[in-house]
């Protein structure tokens, strides 16, 4: 009889990250998954202009850029 423990992986499962990966290059080659790629991002004219008042709404309530992201260091 097998331990049925030895299935199991946790969070460095490297079985479900090769298969997750197969599946993503298929779709990625796949017609449907051309197309997607060829759309991502296209905003219509009203959603674009709702981010941008959404943008500047947060904005307006800003008081500084966060000085971490001014000065970051590399790492």
């Amino acid at each position: 009889m097998t331990d049925p423990k030895r299935n199991i992986q946790g969070e460095g499962d490297k079985e479900s990250d090769r298969k997750y990966r197969e599946r993503t290059e298929q779709f990625l080659k796949s017609k449907k998954g051309r197309d997607a790629i060829e759309h991502a991002g296209d905003l219509s004219e009203e959603e674009a202009r709702r981010l941008r008042k959404a943008e500047q709404k947060g904005k307006s309530r800003a008081k500084d850029e966060d000085p971490q992201i001014r000065h970051q260091t590399k790492r």
